[in-house]
């Protein structure tokens, strides 16, 4: 299921990129502002990744 995820987190900060450069272009912060939402819930959803990662390595180490 992580690399799912990983995978959606990815596409989410892409979808925010290019959603930011819209707004860059057209000049509308609205559209900026809900681009760089996307990229900050992409960096949470790794972030979520990374702990899940770190509780799994530190259980498989204590077997």
């Amino acid at each position: 299921m992580g690399l799912e995820d990983r995978a959606k987190a990815a596409a989410k900060n892409i979808e925010g990129k290019a959603q930011e450069a819209v707004g860059n272009v057209t000049g509308d912060p609205e559209t900026q502002a809900k681009g760089k939402s996307k990229q900050a819930e992409a960096n949470v959803r790794n972030v979520v990744e990374d702990v899940k990662d770190n509780i799994k390595d530190a259980q498989n180490d204590e077997h």
